[in-house]
């Protein structure tokens, strides 16, 4: 079995090598997002005792800064944060504005095409080639089998050698060194980074995904699949989004710490409000919907539904998914961890290729001796 797993990992980790390091660098980067977007001093607004503008004038600010672009989504965030509205369509263009939520004074227009942290997420998801999301979904099969098989290699032969696979000779030979770098470092970071590839495939193949639901009971959830359709029917009357606003506002900064609304894209398509009680982990975010032409709430739990909808396996790791991912579901230290993982799963293409092209070179030479 090792001579298999051998064969596998050495040519599965030469095939896929460039992307695992460039993954590992994107994802060690990504897990300080937070802080990192706290730099940014456009995101920070003086908090005054005035209350916040409504999503409608919002909206008509921003879309002056942008005419013609497609208006997605609006982020009320902290007290003494700004208001960022997102304009995008896919694959043509990203745009953020950012406002004063309590005089609508615009304070940045980033394209995020230009923006360091989007760009690293990109990469991430994408490599921002063509047809790079193929190569991102396929190279996370392959970086699954590769922490498999190199668990299998890691394995020890006897009781003897069980010692030096989880000890790292520092004063030894540079390959020897370059050897327990791989190894051992591998073997340790197998454990966590699993749980990333595997919530990674969870995020590439759909499929994947409903077979991970079925096997965890998503067929006893009360949560539909399929967000609810608004009456195209019904007049408009006051506009529809500040009526959703005047419904979770006094809810802000007591039982929800930011909201996010998802204007509909169709005109059926209903408002997706996204309320979340923390400011460090989305997976007790409520889902709840509302009719885009009268403002009405539907009853019901689509997609992911209320937090208290969740009842099943299933529903909990749809909703853990994204903070299992990045280590947030365990707060700082989980993000600090997942850094750390992440330079170890970026590293393991480099001395792996370093160990075969040392072993290579000597083969070669005991040819042609």
């Amino acid at each position: 079995m090792k001579k298999i797993a051998r064969q596998i990992h050495l040519w599965l980790g030469l095939a896929t090598g460039l992307v695992v390091f460039i993954m590992g660098v994107t994802g060690a980067i990504y897990c300080f997002a937070p802080e990192l977007q706290n730099l940014q001093a456009y995101r920070w607004v003086e908090e005054e005792k005035a209350a916040f503008l409504p999503p409608s004038t919002i909206k008509q600010i921003a879309e002056e800064q942008l005419p013609g672009k497609t208006l997605q989504r609006i982020y009320y965030d902290a007290r003494d944060k700004s208001v960022m509205v997102l304009f995008s369509q896919k694959e043509v263009y990203s745009y953020s504005v950012f406002l004063n939520p309590y005089s609508g004074e615009v304070l940045k227009l980033r394209d995020n095409d230009r923006d360091f942290l989007s760009v690293v997420l990109q990469i991430h998801r994408t490599l921002k080639i063509p047809f790079g999301h193929e190569i991102i979904r396929w190279s996370t099969v392959i970086f699954m089998l590769m922490l498999v098989t190199g668990i299998i290699l890691w394995w020890p032969k006897n009781s003897g050698t069980v010692k030096q696979g989880f000890t790292i000779m520092w004063r030894a030979s540079p390959k020897r060194l370059n050897y327990d770098l791989h190894k051992v470092l591998g073997f340790y970071g197998s454990w966590i980074a699993i749980f990333s590839a595997f919530t990674g495939l969870m995020f590439a193949f759909e499929g994947f995904q409903n077979i991970t639901y079925r096997i965890s009971g998503v067929s006893n959830s009360i949560v539909q699949k399929k967000p609810p359709l608004s009456d195209t029917s019904g007049g408009r009357g006051l506009m529809a989004i500040d009526k959703v606003w005047r419904e979770v506002e006094p809810d802000l900064y007591g039982k929800y710490a930011m909201a996010m609304f998802v204007l509909p894209a169709v005109k059926d398509g209903p408002i997706l409000l996204r309320a979340n009680p923390s400011r460090s982990t989305l997976y007790k975010s409520d889902f709840r919907y509302f009719d885009q032409y009268s403002g009405k709430e539907f009853s019901g739990a689509y997609v992911w539904g209320r937090y208290n909808d969740a009842h099943t396996l299933a529903d909990y790791i749809k909703r853990m998914n994204y903070d299992i991912h990045t280590g947030a579901i365990f707060g700082l230290p989980g993000r600090i961890a997942l850094f750390f993982v992440a330079l170890v799963v970026a590293s393991l293409p480099l001395t792996g290729f370093y160990f075969w092209w040392g072993r290579r070179r000597k083969t070669r030479a005991k040819h042609f001796a």
